[in-house]
């Protein structure tokens, strides 16, 4: 856990922005993924 936080101190973006973006990704590529299934 103390590695974990180490890592996220050292991220150019904030841990916010960062898990807003990781979610935004996974939500897309489960579009992409729901859309092209059919």
């Amino acid at each position: 856990m103390l590695i974990l936080s180490e890592t996220v101190r050292e991220l150019p973006i904030s841990p916010v922005a960062f898990g807003l973006t990781a979610f935004g990704t996974f939500v897309f590529l489960l579009y992409v993924v729901l859309r092209f299934d059919k």
